[in-house]
């Protein structure tokens, strides 16, 4: 399950890049929120400073894609990274001093350009590089990168660094490890062969950019995908803008059950799961199927535990051991999401670069999405509605998983394994290469 593939091995060094960037990208996630209101603004405004960093990050994500294939994926990962760190800088050492709302929410929303076109430019190298058929594996290394990043050290680290530096101080702490993961870029990812893109002109590369919006409308499975990209990792951004004033704050209908530290290491420990659990999914998804691990261990899995999160402390209080368990689920079932970037690419064939732009965009809009209901739901239904309607469409997500249908390696649309026999005759069917099948079928004897 843990081997890797040539091909992967070939992109560890990216790997690394990401996890310890997105560490400083993560450092301020689990406690912004609350830092804004403790310094006098609103709890909608918190939220919806998030919520606009989300939009910003969703249009850098779609364009990402496209942007990658025309002007080289390394080139784009590095663009990104030296964007946040030039803005970061200005956020922390400009903006959030003025005590200016509107240029606080101007600053940060445009940091959000940076870090979707440092890691999802590293999904279009991955794309370029590794065996379609371990694609998902590929990814769940990706995404197990992500969350060490994002996750677990960009929550459990400010936890520790808070009680002694405070809060403000700590955001600081982010930007070695930005400068860290942009040196390793430069030094360990790989560059790739030319692309497709490269060589049009101005009025050809803007319909290459909007290929990525129209396959949305051309390609229903394609739309149906996003739309579960983007119902993914609702609870994902979403709970670090309620959780900390739901749990750790006596506002707005909080129930002060936890200090911010142990809040902190909750949500650092989800992030713990998942460097299990996106490599496990990745590794199911090209076993068994790519769609059945998203469905009902995904969707209906989050549509539970995200109540499960929010009713525990309402009927049991402080209880550590329940909360413990409540977010090891959320955990487990973000991640059974894995598999949907290898859909995504059998999806759209010949146009790969504008699906995986969708699928982008669709990963950038979840960013987005998951803190705008937050800021539109919390004054009208508190934190019990918002989670309400986040479990509410992971159930709709359930449902569009069945009219999602891949051709994977393997399997037919349906999901089915194909016997020993029907594998031989789809190598056969794609190569022609008789020598090629016989080494299929060798290896195939081999594994059983």
């Amino acid at each position: 399950m843990s081997k890797l593939s040539n091909s992967t091995r070939r992109l560890i060094g990216g790997f690394l890049a990401i996890a310890v960037f997105m560490t400083g990208d993560g450092f301020e996630l689990t406690f912004l929120s609350k830092y804004m209101v403790d310094h006098g603004f609103a709890a909608t405004q918190a939220s919806l400073l998030i919520t606009l960093y989300g939009l910003f990050a969703a249009a850098a994500a779609w364009t990402s894609g496209v942007l990658a294939e025309m002007f080289g994926a390394k080139r784009l990962m590095l663009i990104g990274a030296t964007w946040w760190i030039v803005i970061q800088i200005v956020f922390l050492g400009v903006a959030l001093p003025s005590g200016s709302y509107p240029f606080i929410l101007a600053v940060y929303a445009v940091r959000g350009v940076g870090y979707p076109l440092f890691i999802y430019s590293f999904v279009v190298l991955m794309a370029e590089t590794v065996d379609p058929a371990k694609l998902s594996s590929a990814m769940g290394w990706f995404w197990t990168s992500f969350s060490m990043g994002i996750g677990v050290f960009g929550a459990y680290l400010p936890s520790y660094i808070i009680p002694v530096l405070g809060e403000y101080k700590t955001f600081w702490c982010a930007m070695p490890f930005a400068i860290v993961g942009t040196i390793m870029c430069i030094l360990l990812v790989p560059n790739t062969k030319g692309r497709a893109s490269e060589g049009l002109d101005r009025a050809e590369q803007i319909r290459e950019l909007t290929k990525g919006a129209t396959i949305l409308v051309k390609n229903r499975q394609v739309a149906f995908a996003a739309i579960v990209r983007v119902i993914n990792n609702l609870v994902l951004y979403g709970f670090p803008v309620i959780m900390p004033l739901y749990l750790s704050t006596k506002n707005n209908g909080g129930g002060g059950w936890f200090p911010t530290e142990t809040w902190m290491r909750f949500w650092g420990f989800v992030f713990v799961v998942t460097l299990f659990a996106n490599v496990f999914w990745g590794w199911f998804g090209d076993r068994f199927g790519w769609m059945m691990p998203v469905r009902w261990f995904g969707c209906l899995l989050l549509t539970v535990s995200t109540l499960f999160v929010y009713y525990v402390p309402q009927f049991f209080g402080a209880n550590a051991p329940l909360m413990w368990i409540g977010f090891f689920l959320v955990g487990v079932g973000t991640c059974a999401f894995v598999p949907l970037t290898a859909v995504v690419t059998t999806l759209a064939p010949g146009e790969q670069g504008a699906a995986l732009s969708a699928y982008n965009l669709a990963a950038g809009l979840t960013t987005f999405a998951g803190p705008l209901i937050a800021t539109i739901v919390m004054p009208i239904a508190g934190f019990g509605g918002v989670c309400w309607a986040y479990a509410i469409l992971y159930a709709f997500a359930f449902v569009l998983t069945f009219f999602i249908r891949p051709k994977q390696p393997g399997f037919d649309i349906k999901g089915r394994r194909l016997s020993e026999e029907e594998r031989i005759a789809e190598v056969e069917s794609i190569t022609g290469d008789i020598a090629e099948v016989r080494e299929a079928e060798a290896s195939l004897t081999k594994q059983a």
